[in-house]
């Protein structure tokens, strides 16, 4: 069975860009606009790893990763911050790493692979 990837973007071509990135590499997918919603689709989903965004048009991803961190059954899922904010500061300390926009798509399968397989 594939491994899944939550990719939480507000961009809808960094979105397609990181689905076919992903699917192309063998992982299976789903999205969210912002953290409210990828808050709803985990209650659908379970991801094995995710991909998130700081700064978008709804919640932020800080928000976002407070929330879904306090769950459980969600608290250990890894994180991959990807951003185009230039500070690294304002990402999420827990995340196992933060890439910048934009990302060498090589670095980050290599990323998830040592990370998820």
């Amino acid at each position: 069975m594939a491994k899944k990837i939550l990719v939480v973007d507000d961009d809808p071509a960094i979105v397609r860009y990181l689905v076919n990135i992903f699917n192309d590499n063998g992982y299976e997918t789903c999205t969210a606009n912002d953290g409210a919603e990828a808050f709803e689709v985990l209650k659908q989903e379970t991801p094995d790893l995710i991909t998130l965004d700081i700064e978008m048009k709804g919640e932020w991803g800080p928000k976002f990763f407070r929330r879904f961190s306090k769950n459980k059954d969600w608290k250990n899922i890894p994180v991959i911050v990807i951003s185009g904010m230039a500070s690294r500061h304002l990402s999420i300390e827990k995340a196992i790493t933060w890439l910048p926009k934009p990302f060498d798509p090589e670095k980050l399968i290599g990323i998830v692979k040592n990370t998820i397989g």
